[in-house]
Protein backbone atom coordinates (compact mmCIF):
# COMPACT_ATOMS: atom_id res chain seq x y z
CA UNK A 1 0.00 0.00 0.00
CA UNK A 2 1.22 3.71 -1.19
CA UNK A 3 0.83 5.84 2.29
CA UNK A 4 1.16 9.11 0.70
CA UNK A 5 -1.30 8.11 -2.28
CA UNK A 6 -3.91 7.30 0.90
CA UNK A 7 -3.09 10.25 2.73
CA UNK A 8 -3.51 12.88 -0.29
CA UNK A 9 -6.32 11.04 -1.27
CA UNK A 10 -8.32 10.76 2.48
CA UNK A 11 -7.10 14.12 3.77
CA UNK A 12 -10.10 16.04 2.75
CA UNK A 13 -12.43 13.12 4.30
CA UNK A 14 -10.85 12.80 7.57
CA UNK A 15 -10.87 16.58 7.70
CA UNK A 16 -14.59 16.54 7.11
CA UNK A 17 -15.05 13.69 9.82
CA UNK A 18 -13.09 15.64 12.02
CA UNK A 19 -15.19 19.03 11.69
CA UNK A 20 -18.20 16.34 11.77
CA UNK A 21 -17.48 14.73 15.08
CA UNK A 22 -16.80 18.43 16.82
CA UNK A 23 -20.30 19.19 16.18
CA UNK A 24 -22.82 19.35 18.71
CA UNK A 25 -26.08 19.26 15.97
CA UNK A 26 -26.09 17.44 12.97
CA UNK A 27 -28.68 17.08 10.69
CA UNK A 28 -30.02 13.81 9.17
CA UNK A 29 -27.71 14.01 6.07
CA UNK A 30 -24.72 15.24 8.40
CA UNK A 31 -25.26 11.99 10.81
CA UNK A 32 -25.12 10.02 7.82
CA UNK A 33 -21.99 11.46 6.98
CA UNK A 34 -20.77 10.86 10.29
CA UNK A 35 -21.26 7.43 10.55
CA UNK A 36 -20.20 6.45 6.94
CA UNK A 37 -17.24 8.57 7.46
CA UNK A 38 -16.36 6.82 10.88
CA UNK A 39 -16.45 3.45 9.03
CA UNK A 40 -14.19 4.78 5.90
CA UNK A 41 -11.39 6.03 8.57
CA UNK A 42 -11.42 2.83 10.84
CA UNK A 43 -11.07 1.18 7.43
CA UNK A 44 -7.91 3.33 6.54
CA UNK A 45 -6.71 2.80 10.10
CA UNK A 46 -6.49 -0.61 9.79
CA UNK A 47 -5.15 -0.78 6.12
CA UNK A 48 -2.37 1.44 7.42
CA UNK A 49 -1.09 -0.72 10.73
CA UNK A 50 -1.33 -3.61 8.29
CA UNK A 51 0.56 -1.84 5.18
CA UNK A 52 2.59 0.65 6.03
CA UNK A 53 2.58 1.25 10.10
CA UNK A 54 3.45 5.31 10.26
CA UNK A 55 3.49 6.65 14.05
CA UNK A 56 2.06 9.67 13.45
CA UNK A 57 -0.24 8.48 10.63
CA UNK A 58 -1.85 5.95 13.16
CA UNK A 59 -2.09 8.01 16.44
CA UNK A 60 -3.70 11.09 14.04
CA UNK A 61 -6.28 8.12 12.71
CA UNK A 62 -6.66 6.61 15.94
CA UNK A 63 -8.01 9.70 17.78
CA UNK A 64 -9.78 10.26 14.93
CA UNK A 65 -12.34 6.89 15.15
CA UNK A 66 -12.44 7.06 18.71
CA UNK A 67 -13.53 10.80 18.61
CA UNK A 68 -15.87 9.88 15.67
CA UNK A 69 -16.97 6.67 17.24
CA UNK A 70 -18.31 8.63 20.15
CA UNK A 71 -20.18 11.11 18.19
CA UNK A 72 -21.83 8.57 16.35
CA UNK A 73 -22.82 6.33 19.30
CA UNK A 74 -25.09 9.76 20.05
CA UNK A 75 -27.13 10.03 16.49
CA UNK A 76 -28.92 7.68 14.32
CA UNK A 77 -27.38 5.82 11.84
CA UNK A 78 -30.46 5.72 9.42
CA UNK A 79 -32.31 9.12 9.20
CA UNK A 80 -36.16 10.11 7.68
CA UNK A 81 -34.78 11.66 4.82
CA UNK A 82 -32.98 7.92 3.82
CA UNK A 83 -36.11 6.44 4.16
CA UNK A 84 -38.38 9.02 2.08
CA UNK A 85 -35.71 8.46 -0.65
CA UNK A 86 -36.11 4.84 -0.73
CA UNK A 87 -39.56 4.76 -0.98
CA UNK A 88 -39.23 8.39 -3.14
CA UNK A 89 -36.75 7.08 -5.87
CA UNK A 90 -34.50 3.84 -5.33
CA UNK A 91 -37.79 1.45 -4.77
CA UNK A 92 -39.81 2.50 -7.26
CA UNK A 93 -36.92 2.75 -9.46
CA UNK A 94 -35.54 -0.72 -8.91
CA UNK A 95 -38.97 -2.01 -9.60
CA UNK A 96 -39.20 -0.08 -13.00
CA UNK A 97 -35.60 -1.03 -14.03
CA UNK A 98 -37.56 -5.07 -13.50
CA UNK A 99 -40.76 -4.22 -14.73
CA UNK A 100 -40.24 -6.36 -18.26
CA UNK A 101 -39.35 -9.49 -15.25
CA UNK A 102 -41.96 -9.07 -13.23
CA UNK A 103 -44.87 -8.05 -15.91
CA UNK A 104 -43.86 -10.78 -17.73
CA UNK A 105 -43.93 -13.17 -14.50
CA UNK A 106 -47.36 -11.66 -13.89
CA UNK A 107 -48.98 -12.13 -17.23
CA UNK A 108 -47.81 -15.30 -17.87
CA UNK A 109 -49.26 -16.92 -14.03
CA UNK A 110 -52.59 -14.82 -14.88
CA UNK A 111 -52.95 -16.70 -17.94
CA UNK A 112 -51.94 -20.27 -16.76
CA UNK A 113 -54.13 -19.68 -13.70
CA UNK A 114 -57.07 -19.23 -15.84
CA UNK A 115 -56.47 -21.98 -18.42
CA UNK A 116 -55.75 -24.29 -15.59
CA UNK A 117 -59.16 -23.08 -13.39
CA UNK A 118 -61.12 -23.48 -17.26
CA UNK A 119 -59.54 -27.50 -17.56
CA UNK A 120 -60.40 -28.08 -13.71
CA UNK A 121 -63.55 -26.84 -14.21
CA UNK A 122 -64.57 -28.77 -17.32
CA UNK A 123 -62.84 -32.12 -15.70
CA UNK A 124 -65.04 -32.46 -12.46
CA UNK A 125 -63.09 -35.82 -12.06
CA UNK A 126 -60.19 -34.43 -11.02
CA UNK A 127 -61.18 -33.00 -7.68
CA UNK A 128 -62.04 -36.67 -7.04
CA UNK A 129 -57.93 -36.95 -6.55
CA UNK A 130 -58.02 -34.00 -4.48
CA UNK A 131 -60.86 -33.98 -2.08
CA UNK A 132 -64.14 -36.42 -1.17
CA UNK A 133 -67.11 -34.82 -1.62
CA UNK A 134 -67.49 -34.05 1.79
CA UNK A 135 -64.46 -31.88 2.16
CA UNK A 136 -65.54 -30.38 -1.60
CA UNK A 137 -68.98 -29.59 0.05
CA UNK A 138 -67.62 -27.60 3.12
CA UNK A 139 -65.22 -25.68 1.31
CA UNK A 140 -67.10 -24.37 -1.03
CA UNK A 141 -70.37 -24.12 1.55
CA UNK A 142 -68.25 -22.59 4.63
CA UNK A 143 -64.88 -23.03 4.86
CA UNK A 144 -63.52 -20.35 1.74
CA UNK A 145 -65.55 -18.08 3.37
CA UNK A 146 -64.93 -18.28 6.88
CA UNK A 147 -60.74 -18.12 6.49
CA UNK A 148 -61.44 -14.38 6.10
CA UNK A 149 -63.71 -13.54 9.25
CA UNK A 150 -62.70 -16.16 11.77
CA UNK A 151 -60.40 -14.18 13.44
CA UNK A 152 -60.15 -10.56 14.37
CA UNK A 153 -59.35 -8.79 11.99
CA UNK A 154 -55.89 -6.86 13.20
CA UNK A 155 -54.36 -10.60 14.72
CA UNK A 156 -55.55 -12.26 10.86
CA UNK A 157 -53.88 -8.76 9.29
CA UNK A 158 -50.59 -9.82 10.83
CA UNK A 159 -50.54 -13.59 10.17
CA UNK A 160 -51.31 -12.69 6.90
CA UNK A 161 -48.87 -10.27 6.30
CA UNK A 162 -46.17 -12.34 7.85
CA UNK A 163 -46.86 -15.21 5.89
CA UNK A 164 -46.96 -13.38 2.26
CA UNK A 165 -43.80 -11.33 3.45
CA UNK A 166 -41.76 -14.94 4.03
CA UNK A 167 -43.77 -16.26 0.64
CA UNK A 168 -42.17 -13.05 -1.51
CA UNK A 169 -38.81 -13.37 0.42
CA UNK A 170 -38.29 -17.36 -0.48
CA UNK A 171 -39.18 -16.42 -3.86
CA UNK A 172 -36.72 -13.57 -4.06
CA UNK A 173 -33.83 -15.86 -2.25
CA UNK A 174 -34.34 -18.85 -3.79
CA UNK A 175 -34.30 -16.39 -7.24
CA UNK A 176 -30.50 -17.45 -7.90
CA UNK A 177 -31.75 -21.16 -8.52
CA UNK A 178 -34.06 -20.69 -10.93
CA UNK A 179 -36.08 -23.15 -11.09
CA UNK A 180 -37.61 -23.14 -7.28
CA UNK A 181 -38.81 -20.06 -7.71
CA UNK A 182 -41.51 -21.74 -10.59
CA UNK A 183 -42.23 -24.19 -8.09
CA UNK A 184 -43.41 -21.13 -5.94
CA UNK A 185 -45.22 -20.16 -8.11
CA UNK A 186 -46.81 -23.05 -10.11
CA UNK A 187 -48.23 -23.81 -6.43
CA UNK A 188 -49.69 -20.65 -5.52
CA UNK A 189 -51.78 -20.53 -8.51
CA UNK A 190 -52.34 -23.98 -9.04
CA UNK A 191 -54.08 -24.02 -5.20
CA UNK A 192 -55.92 -20.35 -6.64
CA UNK A 193 -57.15 -22.75 -9.78
CA UNK A 194 -58.46 -25.40 -7.75
CA UNK A 195 -60.32 -23.32 -5.57
CA UNK A 196 -61.67 -21.06 -8.37
CA UNK A 197 -62.92 -24.12 -10.39
CA UNK A 198 -64.83 -25.55 -7.27
CA UNK A 199 -66.45 -22.00 -6.23
CA UNK A 200 -67.80 -21.80 -9.77
CA UNK A 201 -69.36 -25.12 -10.25
CA UNK A 202 -71.08 -24.82 -7.05
CA UNK A 203 -72.64 -21.44 -8.31
CA UNK A 204 -69.98 -19.63 -5.40
CA UNK A 205 -68.39 -17.36 -7.69
CA UNK A 206 -69.37 -13.79 -7.21
CA UNK A 207 -68.45 -15.25 -3.23
CA UNK A 208 -64.86 -16.49 -4.62
CA UNK A 209 -64.40 -13.06 -6.68
CA UNK A 210 -65.72 -11.17 -3.96
CA UNK A 211 -63.15 -12.31 -1.83
CA UNK A 212 -60.67 -12.80 -3.52
CA UNK A 213 -59.96 -9.28 -5.40
CA UNK A 214 -60.20 -6.80 -2.39
CA UNK A 215 -56.78 -7.60 -1.38
CA UNK A 216 -55.57 -10.39 -4.23
CA UNK A 217 -54.72 -8.32 -6.73
CA UNK A 218 -52.22 -6.48 -4.74
CA UNK A 219 -51.33 -9.50 -2.56
CA UNK A 220 -50.59 -11.56 -6.16
CA UNK A 221 -48.77 -8.15 -7.84
CA UNK A 222 -46.23 -8.12 -4.74
CA UNK A 223 -45.83 -11.92 -5.17
CA UNK A 224 -45.18 -11.95 -8.93
CA UNK A 225 -42.48 -8.78 -8.30
CA UNK A 226 -40.88 -11.17 -6.07
CA UNK A 227 -40.37 -14.01 -8.31
CA UNK A 228 -39.61 -11.89 -10.96
CA UNK A 229 -36.84 -10.10 -9.03
CA UNK A 230 -35.74 -13.39 -8.15
CA UNK A 231 -35.62 -14.77 -12.27
CA UNK A 232 -33.15 -11.79 -12.61
CA UNK A 233 -30.99 -12.68 -9.81
CA UNK A 234 -30.67 -16.25 -11.48
CA UNK A 235 -30.19 -14.54 -15.03
CA UNK A 236 -27.76 -12.47 -13.75
CA UNK A 237 -25.81 -15.44 -13.42
CA UNK A 238 -25.88 -17.27 -16.17
CA UNK A 239 -25.85 -13.88 -18.74
CA UNK A 240 -23.72 -11.33 -16.86
CA UNK A 241 -23.05 -9.29 -19.96
CA UNK A 242 -19.93 -7.13 -19.86
CA UNK A 243 -19.36 -7.62 -15.82
CA UNK A 244 -17.97 -10.64 -14.15
CA UNK A 245 -20.59 -13.35 -12.72
CA UNK A 246 -19.56 -12.56 -9.39
CA UNK A 247 -20.09 -8.34 -9.56
CA UNK A 248 -23.46 -8.99 -11.64
CA UNK A 249 -24.85 -11.25 -9.08
CA UNK A 250 -24.03 -8.86 -6.33
CA UNK A 251 -25.36 -5.91 -8.24
CA UNK A 252 -28.14 -7.78 -8.43
CA UNK A 253 -28.36 -9.17 -5.51
CA UNK A 254 -28.56 -5.90 -3.83
CA UNK A 255 -31.13 -4.32 -6.06
CA UNK A 256 -33.46 -7.51 -4.77
CA UNK A 257 -32.78 -7.14 -1.17
CA UNK A 258 -34.17 -3.05 -1.71
CA UNK A 259 -37.32 -4.47 -3.47
CA UNK A 260 -37.55 -7.25 -1.02
CA UNK A 261 -37.55 -4.37 1.87
CA UNK A 262 -39.99 -2.19 -0.12
CA UNK A 263 -42.48 -5.21 -0.74
CA UNK A 264 -42.64 -5.47 3.32
CA UNK A 265 -44.80 -2.05 3.02
CA UNK A 266 -46.53 -3.15 -0.28
CA UNK A 267 -47.60 -6.32 1.59
CA UNK A 268 -48.67 -4.41 4.55
CA UNK A 269 -50.78 -2.72 2.77
CA UNK A 270 -52.50 -5.94 0.74
CA UNK A 271 -52.57 -7.68 4.66
CA UNK A 272 -54.69 -4.24 5.93
CA UNK A 273 -56.98 -4.49 3.18
CA UNK A 274 -57.32 -8.49 3.68
CA UNK A 275 -57.77 -8.20 7.63
CA UNK A 276 -60.67 -5.42 7.77
CA UNK A 277 -62.04 -5.17 4.05
CA UNK A 278 -62.42 -8.01 2.35
CA UNK A 279 -64.85 -9.81 5.23
CA UNK A 280 -66.29 -6.55 6.13
CA UNK A 281 -70.19 -5.87 5.70
CA UNK A 282 -69.61 -3.39 2.33
CA UNK A 283 -71.20 -4.20 -0.93
CA UNK A 284 -69.36 -6.88 -3.01
CA UNK A 285 -68.45 -3.31 -6.03
CA UNK A 286 -66.93 -1.33 -2.84
CA UNK A 287 -64.59 -4.42 -2.02
CA UNK A 288 -63.87 -4.90 -5.38
CA UNK A 289 -62.99 -1.30 -6.12
CA UNK A 290 -60.65 -0.73 -2.89
CA UNK A 291 -59.12 -3.88 -4.28
CA UNK A 292 -58.47 -2.36 -7.96
CA UNK A 293 -57.83 0.92 -6.48
CA UNK A 294 -54.70 -0.65 -4.33
CA UNK A 295 -53.54 -1.96 -7.39
CA UNK A 296 -53.46 0.69 -9.63
CA UNK A 297 -52.10 2.88 -7.15
CA UNK A 298 -49.05 0.38 -6.69
CA UNK A 299 -48.33 0.98 -10.98
CA UNK A 300 -48.86 4.64 -10.87
CA UNK A 301 -46.51 4.56 -7.98
CA UNK A 302 -44.09 2.45 -10.39
CA UNK A 303 -44.82 4.13 -13.27
CA UNK A 304 -44.79 7.59 -12.65
CA UNK A 305 -42.06 7.76 -9.38
CA UNK A 306 -40.27 4.97 -11.03
CA UNK A 307 -39.57 5.82 -14.30
CA UNK A 308 -38.49 9.17 -13.38
CA UNK A 309 -36.27 8.35 -10.72
CA UNK A 310 -34.58 5.84 -13.78
CA UNK A 311 -34.41 8.92 -15.90
CA UNK A 312 -32.37 10.91 -13.46
CA UNK A 313 -29.90 7.93 -13.28
CA UNK A 314 -31.35 5.79 -10.36
CA UNK A 315 -31.17 2.13 -10.79
CA UNK A 316 -31.91 0.79 -7.28
CA UNK A 317 -28.57 -0.17 -6.37
CA UNK A 318 -26.75 1.14 -3.26
CA UNK A 319 -24.27 4.77 -3.83
CA UNK A 320 -20.80 3.90 -4.98
CA UNK A 321 -19.50 5.21 -1.24
CA UNK A 322 -22.10 2.11 0.17
CA UNK A 323 -20.41 -0.60 -2.17
CA UNK A 324 -16.52 -1.60 -2.14
CA UNK A 325 -14.05 0.32 -1.88
CA UNK A 326 -10.13 0.30 -3.10
CA UNK A 327 -7.32 1.77 -1.29
CA UNK A 328 -5.77 4.21 -3.12
CA UNK A 329 -2.46 3.39 -4.64
CA UNK A 330 0.31 5.70 -6.87
CA UNK A 331 -0.03 5.56 -10.48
Amino acid sequence: MDLDALVARRREEWLRLESLARRRRLSGAEADALVDGYQRAATDLSLVRSGAPDAGVVAYLSALVARARGRAARVPTASWSGVGRFFAEDFPAALYRLRWWWGVTAVTNVVVGLVLGWWLYHHPVVENTLLTPQEVQLLVDVQFESYYSENAASSFSTLVWVNNAWVAARAIGMGVLGFPVVWVLWQNIANVAVIGSLMHRYDRADVFWGLLTPHGLLELMAVFVAAGVGLRLFWAWVAPGPRTRLANLAAEGRTAAGVALGLVVVLLVAGVIEGFVTPSPLPTWARVGIGVLALLTFLAYVFTLGRSAVRRGVTGDVGDDQQADVAPTSS
